[in-house]
């Protein structure tokens, strides 16, 4: 007799007849992954951590080319740039948004080891642009952080661990795949494909952005199925260019008691080319109203002018 398939709010392919009967049952799995994905969201929008990204981008060769010597008779080939930025960072949700979606929000410290603004007032602006987030705040906050010479900016990778609420499971297709190790844990591993929805990861390159249907793999504990890392990849076609963005978030259970993102790895591909590379590493989150530190005063009024 064929194994019984479980459904859970989700559409699931039946789990293998010799599996190990230690592991959870893959209704267990995705009920615990679940119930982190909605702690995450009730809970990540109360906290910050400084995020630092490294990205590694391949630039077109210039147009510059010198009238003399030997490399006035040798094409100028493509170079590789790097920027390092350091920003305060926390997610939110927009208030024009139905879906209560949270996004990203950064507030750059420094570029390439030059400050550009205070810890202390990063995280002041940052608390005050998720408190009246909009989609033309985001947009800015999105756009003054391409401009410290970014290029291939991806987005709300950090968050991807929304997609598998139980309402986000409604629009995936999720298969079992194994066991694989992270670090040193055993963990079990699925795929999962979106099937509809709108909750593909939001990408910016300059000033273009398009949602892509996304598919991928989920490792998960295997002891208690608690989530450690989420693959992802979408594809599509830009003219007769292959166009691949993949990424890779580990996270870790914090200190307050629900999944943070550890570390982000976005690769941005054409034509099997890496192009670009954002490795983003985020500090251990902190909560606004604990340790953060975020205090608002209020400007004290001017004495009076003294009598004549």
């Amino acid at each position: 007799m064929l194994p019984l398939c479980v459904a859970l709010v989700a559409w699931v392919a039946c789990a293998a007849p010799d599996q190990d009967p230690a592991a959870p049952a893959l209704a267990d799995i995705l009920s615990r992954v679940a119930e982190e994905a909605e702690v995450f969201y009730q809970n990540a929008p109360k906290a910050l951590a400084q995020e630092t990204l490294e990205q590694r981008a391949l630039m077109p060769a210039s147009h510059f080319r010198p009238r003399i010597g030997k490399a006035a008779t040798e094409a100028p080939k493509p170079h590789l740039q790097t920027r390092e930025i350091v920003s305060e960072y926390s997610v939110g949700a927009l208030r024009e948004s139905e879906s209560g979606a949270l996004v990203e929000f950064r507030q750059v410290v420094s570029v390439d080891g030059r400050p550009v603004q205070s810890a202390a007032s990063a995280r002041h602006a940052l608390s005050l642009g998720i408190h009246s987030a909009d989609d033309r705040l985001r947009k800015r906050m999105i756009e003054e952080f391409a401009r410290h010479g970014l290029v291939d900016i991806a987005t709300d990778y950090g968050t991807i661990l929304l997609a598998f609420t139980k309402r986000g499971m409604e629009l995936l297709e999720i298969k079992p795949a194994g066991e694989d190790r992270v670090g040193a844990d055993i963990a079990q591993v699925l795929t999962w494909r979106q099937v509809s929805g709108p909750g593909a990861a939001l990408e910016f390159s300059g000033r273009r952005s398009a949602r892509l249907a996304l598919q991928g793999r989920l490792w998960v504990r295997k002891p208690d199925g608690l989530p450690l890392r989420v693959e992802s990849w979408a594809e599509h076609a830009d003219g007769e260019r292959k166009v691949r963005d993949e990424a890779t978030v580990d996270y870790v259970l914090s200190s307050h008691g629900f999944l943070t993102p550890a570390s982000v790895v976005h690769r941005h591909l054409v034509d099997g080319q890496l192009i670009t590379e954002n490795l983003y590493r985020y500090d251990a989150f902190k909560l606004f109203t604990a340790d953060a530190e975020i205090k608002f005063t209020e400007v004290p009024e001017a004495p009076a002018p003294a009598q004549k």
